[in-house]
């Protein structure tokens, strides 16, 4: 489908690689490079949601322009460097909009004019989810994910498509498309996947999954109207059980596992339908872990290993490695110690293999970290505290402090694996941890962890730090359910 710039009568012009871009990747994987360019943003105060899929559009030459936050990191990151020696096109030639006189102001957009980047350019700048101001963001329209659908290719035309994504508790409520979706709406779409996924790495769920029904209506009302070529069409439908199972991930972080299951078997029909088996993968993926933290271990092994047939065509080691964690969770949940042990030796083997291209897009967060934190989950569940303790304290050391809230996880495992092996102090202490990251940090799930480690410890107030821990958590305020 032509943009809001071009006519109807304009045939597409197939994108031109970026070879330039490519060879300064060099040796590493799309995903080591994106953190890379995450680490760089960091460093000079960016916030830009680079992934593999990013760098990947970039090299295929669909990004012919960068927006302005990614110009100012790859600036940081190649000194000396212009846009164009980095296989970019001029900032002027992208659908006929004028060059920005210096490079550190952007332009005041024009009023109404929503926010992003021109045309043809992928989001980068993204505004911080404040959780102090949870209660003024619970009254207003979510800025935070509205943007996300705005921004990015075909900003005029998202917007006029997917209109103000007011949150609303009835479904028939969801904005109608004026027009037939196309390739801006798609990746507008992906984006949205993208940057609830770098919240909810940042800040947990709580926060974000009040103001996440809106845009997962609206994306199904793209696929209702239905787009002209099926390549779109094929994107959106992934892009929306993606984002399915994004919104069913927050309610299950948050606490609310039928509104998870619900999300998360709505993406597994999305992908039924239409063939797609990575996405196939990742919804059974998430409904094992959901089933195993439910109670169900039985249904977590099914749903393993319904994802690991799923997955073995696409020839991901790394998702392979992951499926088979989920799978020891559900041995350990059914007390099967030799099942669950062959699971996490099989695990351990697939993740050594190292990335691939195949790697899915949604596994940037699972590194040696995530591995130590799950198999911390499986002993824990079989009561080896001594072996659980261990892996969750190699998992929050490894984990990138990009990602606060599984350094939280990690944390409150590990406190509550010392509380259960009898070493109070040392559990306080972890509590503690994981209690200074609370302000930057909502999740249920971590809240909940961190209340059962207290209940281990109010027998030991005596001991060195208890006391201050258990006085700190019975003043620290929980998060308001939805």
């Amino acid at each position: 489908m032509a943009s809001s710039t071009e006519t109807a009568s304009q045939p597409e012009r197939p994108p031109r690689p970026n070879l330039a871009f490519r060879q300064l990747r060099g040796s590493r994987s799309p995903a080591e490079f994106a953190a890379l360019v995450r680490r760089a943003a960091r460093e000079i105060g960016e916030r830009v949601s680079c992934d593999a899929r990013y760098v990947g559009r970039v090299e295929a030459g669909e990004i012919r322009c960068p927006n302005y936050a990614y110009e100012r990191v790859f600036m940081h990151m190649f000194p000396g460097r212009a846009l164009t020696d980095l296989g970019f096109a001029p900032r002027s030639s992208v659908r006929g909009r004028a060059a920005r006189a210096t490079p550190d102001a952007d332009p005041a957009p024009a009023a109404g004019a929503p926010p992003g980047g021109a045309p043809g350019e992928s989001p980068g700048a993204f505004e911080p989810y404040d959780p102090h101001e949870n209660d003024q963001l619970n009254h207003e329209e979510s800025d935070v994910l509205r943007r996300a659908f705005m921004t990015g290719g075909g900003a005029t035309v998202a917007a006029a498509t997917l209109g103000p994504l007011r949150p609303t508790t009835d479904a028939t409520a969801a904005v109608r498309p004026s027009r037939r979706p196309g390739t801006p709406e798609a990746a507008a779409l992906e984006e949205a996947v993208r940057r609830i996924r770098l919240l909810d790495d940042r800040h947990g769920a709580d926060g974000l999954y009040r103001r996440a029904a809106a845009p997962l209506r609206a994306a199904y009302a793209l696929l209702d109207a239905g787009a002209t070529r099926q390549t779109t069409a094929d994107r959106l439908h992934a892009g929306a059980g993606e984002l399915a199972i994004s919104v069913g991930w927050l309610a299950h972080d948050s606490g609310r596992y039928d509104d998870a299951r619900s999300h998360y078997a709505e993406a597994l029909a999305t992908a039924r339908m239409t063939g797609d088996p990575g996405l196939e993968a990742h919804a059974f993926c998430n409904t094992a872990f959901l089933a195993r933290d439910a109670g169900r271990p039985r249904e977590a092994v099914r749903a393993a290993q319904a994802a690991q047939r799923a997955a073995r065509p696409l020839g991901s080691a790394r998702l392979m490695s992951l499926l088979a964690l989920r799978e020891a969770g559900g041995w350990a949940g059914l007390a099967d110690r030799t099942g669950c042990e062959q699971a996490l030796v099989r695990a351990q083997a697939l993740f050594e293999r190292g990335h691939s291209e195949a790697d899915p897009e949604w596994m940037s967060f699972y590194g040696e970290a995530e591995l130590e934190g799950l198999e911390a989950q499986c002993w824990s569940t079989l009561g080896d505290w001594r072996r659980a303790s261990r892996h969750a304290r190699r998992a929050a050391h490894l984990q990138d402090p990009h990602f606060t809230r599984n350094i939280a996880l990690y944390t409150a495992e590990l406190a509550d694996d010392l509380a259960r092996e009898g070493r109070p102090d040392e559990a306080a202490a972890a509590g503690l941890r994981v209690l200074a990251l609370l302000d930057q940090v909502q999740s249920s799930r971590i809240q909940s962890m961190l209340a059962g480690t207290a209940r281990v410890l109010l027998p030991h107030r005596r001991a060195s730090g208890v006391s201050d821990f258990l006085d700190r958590h019975a003043s620290t305020p929980r998060a308001a359910r939805a």
